[in-house]
C-alpha cells in the first residue's frame, strides 16, 4: 500500500505517504462527458456510493471550507455551516476553489491542499472501515480509514450529508 509512482504521483499522495498512513490508490478512466465526478469514480471502481466521499468546497462567512459527504447523496450546507459554528454556507466559485486548493475541479482532494480550510465531514464515515476520496486529479481515488482522514485534515464530523441514491 501506498506506493507513488510519477503517473499517479499528486500533492494528495505525498501528503499521505509523508504521514505513513496507508492508503490504495484506486485509477480509473475518466470520462470527460460525466455528469457527477464522484458518482463516476463509485460506478468505474465497482464500490458503493456511501463508500466514496466528494470534496465539495463551500463559503462560510466568508472563509472557504471543505465539506465531504457521500457521492449517494448531496451537501446540507445549513448544517456544514451549524458544524463550523455559522449561520450559512454557499457553494464556493470554482475558480476560488481552484485556487485555493491547487486542484482542478473534479480533482480536488481535501488532501495536500496548497492552502488547507476547514473540513467537514459527513459523520456516516465513521461506520466505514475505509473510505474514498478524490486523490488530487481526475480519475484517481485513495482508500483510507476515515479516522486517517480526519486526523491528517484536522477535520469534524457532523451530519452533513443527505442520502439521494
Amino acid at each position: 500500500m501506498g506506493r507513488k509512482s510519477s503517473s499517479t504521483g499528486t500533492p494528495a499522495t505525498a501528503a499521505l505517504a509523508a504521514a505513513g498512513v496507508p492508503f490504495v490508490l484506486h485509477p480509473y478512466a475518466h470520462d470527460p462527458s460525466a455528469a457527477s465526478y464522484g458518482t463516476e469514480a463509485a460506478e468505474a471502481l465497482g464500490i458503493a456510493p456511501e463508500k466514496v466521499f466528494k470534496t465539495l468546497m463551500v463559503e462560510v462567512e466568508g472563509r472557504l471550507a471543505v465539506g465531504l459527504v457521500p457521492v449517494s447523496g448531496n451537501l446540507d450546507l445549513k448544517a456544514l455551516a451549524a458544524a463550523l459554528g455559522a449561520k450559512k454556507a454557499s457553494m464556493a466559485d470554482p475558480a476560488a476553489a481552484e485556487r485555493r486548493t491547487g486542484y482542478v475541479l473534479g480533482g480536488i482532494s481535501p488532501l495536500g491542499q496548497r492552502q488547507s480550510s476547514p473540513t467537514v465531514v459527513d459523520s456516516s464515515a465513521l461506520e466505514l472501515g475505509t473510505m474514498l476520496v478524490s486523490g488530487g486529479k481526475r480519475g484517481l481515488d485513495v482508500e483510507l480509514a476515515p479516522a486517517d482522514l480526519i486526523r491528517l485534515t484536522s477535520a469534524v464530523t457532523a451530519a452533513i450529508g443527505t442520502r439521494t441514491l
